[in-house]
């Protein structure tokens, strides 16, 4: 493992994750050099917390109508 903070529970969740609901591949994943992997991982987050706060904003406007 690379990157001493990423626990093997957790690598196995978020590839698992990835893989699932991203439609990367374990290949694509093993082939991720580990700071580029984070870059990703960084980007995705923030990808995420965006879209939940979009929808979040959408739900309060449907709620006003």
């Amino acid at each position: 493992m690379a990157l001493s903070h990423d626990s093997l529970e957790n690598r196995y969740r978020t590839d698992f994750s990835l893989m699932k609901h991203h439609n990367l591949s374990l290949t694509e994943l093993d082939g991720l050099i580990p700071w580029e992997r984070e870059i990703y991982l960084t980007l995705l987050k923030q990808y995420v917390e965006e879209e939940n706060e979009r929808i979040k904003q959408q739900n309060r406007k449907l709620g006003n109508m």
